[in-house]
């Protein structure tokens, strides 16, 4: 399986006094990336967690969300605490007989004083098994989102790679009678211009001069190298460096090609290379 660096996955659950939500997303990155954005309450997790996906997940900037929304508690469910109530009612007198100017604690200020509605809080270390199964339920569709793009991307790919081997064999067949060609136009220019010079002297400056816009070697290369490029592919995992590698040694093929090209086809199926080559090697960026 090909995964994409790019994938989206979120999911909520409900738990006891709220619901939890973990959210990833991820962007192409040369390493693997954690940006952890966690409920402070809950930050202890960020280690399993940050574990848990190291293991499925090797390259990408990957954004991590975990939040817990606590639900709003029923007016029946409430019950004031009456030591609490009646330490503030005390305190509230003794500071007006103090200070009878001071504002007297309002109703609002009583009720949202901490502990006033008894024991509320919630143990959030008892979430941390719920929120590790969140965490892998949510995982399995971000790894299968990126498998979904990633197999686009392949395709797109496998695609560049038949259009170049089809530019290959058009010009393959052309390249003998056309340099032989231009080699028999060369030798002529050189009797022309050496005059009296031997003929033995001639056909050196022709055979190295063949030698030099001799491109079998680079279609071969090309040939190996398209041949490596699907393998690659068919055999899936993270190859996103090694078939970048590999377009640099496509793209070093091309230029070469184009430099020693004798004839105007040779010369334009290069820069048609050179342009799948690029386009394959932009995609290639998003692979893990």
């Amino acid at each position: 399986m090909i995964c994409s660096m790019t994938g989206y996955a979120v999911a909520t659950r409900d738990v006891a006094r709220g619901t939890l939500q973990f959210e990833l997303k991820s962007v192409n990155s040369r390493y693997l990336d954690f940006h952890f954005r966690v409920v402070e309450d809950l930050r202890a997790l960020e280690m399993p967690l940050r574990e848990l996906l190291s293991a499925k997940l090797s390259r990408g900037k990957v954004e991590c969300r975990l939040a817990f929304n606590a639900a709003a508690a029923r007016g029946d469910q409430l019950t004031l605490n009456p030591e609490l109530l009646a330490t503030l009612g005390g305190l509230n007198e003794r500071v007006r007989a103090q200070m009878p100017a001071a504002t007297p604690l309002t109703v609002n200020e009583i009720l949202r004083w901490p502990g006033m509605f008894g024991d509320q809080g919630i143990d959030f270390a008892e979430l941390g098994p719920q929120v590790i199964e969140l965490a892998r339920e949510v995982l399995v569709e971000f790894t299968a989102s990126r498998a979904r793009e990633g197999e686009k991307l392949a395709a797109m790919i496998r695609e560049r790679v038949e259009a170049m081997r089809e530019i290959v064999r058009r010009v393959a067949p052309r390249i003998p009678e056309a340099q032989a060609i231009y080699t028999e136009k060369l030798r002529q220019r050189l009797t022309e211009a050496l005059g009296n010079a031997s003929d033995e002297r001639i056909l050196q400056e022709v055979a190295v001069f063949a030698t030099r816009i001799d491109v079998a070697e680079e279609l071969t290369r090309l040939n190996a190298h398209l041949d490596e490029v699907e393998r690659v592919l068919k055999k899936g995992g993270a190859c996103g460096k090694r078939l970048d590698f590999l377009m640099q040694e496509l793209n070093r093929e091309a230029n070469t090609l184009g430099s020693k090209s004798a004839i105007t086809e040779v010369s334009q199926a290069s820069m048609e290379l050179k342009l799948l080559i690029e386009q394959m090697r932009e995609q290639i960026q998003n692979l893990e």
